[in-house]
Parts: structure tokens; sequence; C-alpha cells
């Protein structure tokens, strides 16, 4: 199922986004399926996957290490930053002042830079994570400012039961969110939308994402 279930998903990728004339990337969310299993993906074509945990990227490293970007999508804590910066292609939940400082220091430490996506809350969900809209100019300024890190986009998540209605406008917001935060961005390079997941990755291809973050989707039965 598992090749019939990527077909699917990159024909309504393509579908939804023939607009804007390029499909969104594939982002194949793998932390509910252990390193073998994510091994298949390439046979397949897929070579960007997300995982939501830095313990779960060190224990699956020695057996994907090298065949995949791997994208940290999860919420990071600063001490586990470290960990990560050679083995991750992109931080896209980067949503606070200290996480953003930890993630420059580090990449000075290690002679890295680390793209990142600025993860904004946009529907003030007290139990999510995310920087809240208003605070965004400021995180953009000290962002842009910083040698270790390169600031690429934004990125969001939306209730998993919201009326499909509200997903759509609350994307279209983003949408415009980024185009508005790049004329802003001090010379960074901030093209990269991340959202969508599962349940409305159809619906943030439609409102001008680059790149969703698939997993159950591609694994169901």
């Amino acid at each position: 199922m598992l090749q019939e279930n990527i077909s699917h998903v990159m024909d309504v990728l393509k579908r939804e986004s023939e607009p804007y004339g390029r499909v969104p990337k594939l982002i194949a969310v793998t932390k509910y399926v252990d390193a073998g299993e994510t091994l298949r993906l390439r046979e397949y074509g897929i070579t960007d996957i997300g995982e939501n945990r830095v313990q779960v990227i060190r224990e699956k490293l020695p057996v994907i290490g090298g065949k995949f970007s791997i994208h940290l999508i999860g919420r990071l804590q600063t001490n586990k930053v470290k960990y990560i910066m050679k083995d991750v292609c992109m931080i896209h939940s980067v949503d606070r002042m200290d996480l953003l400082r930890e993630i420059d220091r580090q990449a000075a430490k290690q002679g890295v830079r680390m793209d990142i996506l600025c993860e904004v809350n946009i529907t003030g969900e007290t139990q999510k994570g995310g920087l809240p809209e208003d605070a965004l100019p400021a995180f953009l300024r000290e962002a842009s400012a910083m040698p270790g890190v390169r600031l690429k986009g934004l990125m969001t998540m939306m209730p998993k039961d919201a009326p499909r209605d509200y997903i759509s406008e609350r994307f279209d917001h983003m949408r415009n969110l980024l185009d508005e935060s790049s004329q802003h961005a001090y010379g960074q390079d901030m093209t990269e939308l991340s959202m969508g997941m599962s349940q409305d990755y159809d619906l943030a291809a439609r409102a001008g994402a680059t790149m969703v973050r698939v997993g159950s989707a591609l694994w169901a039965e």
C-alpha cells in the first residue's frame, strides 16, 4: 500500500498546486515507523523525511544516515540542539528566542549553518507551540543577524478536528504572512512555507505550501 499511498498523495499535491507551478515537497513523517520501514521510502523516490524527536533520529541514524534529508519537525528542547546540528537539513519548529540563540551558538561551535523555519501559532491554541504572530517581526530581525542560521520561511500546524473552511482560511493567511515577512527579512531568502499534514495537505497545497508533512496517509492500510 505504501507505493499506492505515495502516488495518491503526489497526485493530489500536483493537482491542487497547479496554479503555483510548483509541487510542494513531500516530507514523509516517519515517527511511527522503524528504520527498516523508513528505508522503503527510497524505493518510491521519497528522500525527505520528518522526525519529531531527537532521540529517535539518533536511534535510526545507523540505518538511515546519509540516505535521507532529515527534517526536525517536532518541538525542540534547547539542551538537545547540539545532538542534531550535523544530522538534520532543516529545523521547522523554531518558535522562541532562546531556541533560536542556541541553534546559532551550536552552529558556531560545530562549524555549520542551519536552515530554519519560524513556527507561527496562528490558531491561538495555548497547548500548541509556535510564535505569536505579533512577535514575528522581532524574531525576523534577530534571526536575520545571526551567522549560524539561514531563515528560510515559516511553518504552522492546524487543529486536527477544525472545519476545513477554517483551515483553508488560516492557510491562506499563512501564505500572506510569508509574503509580507519576506519583504522584511533583511536579505534572508524566505521562500518556504511548511504546512499541511495527513488530514489537510490538499488544502495546504491549494493555499501555496512549499512543503507538506504527511505521515499516516502514507502508512495507512
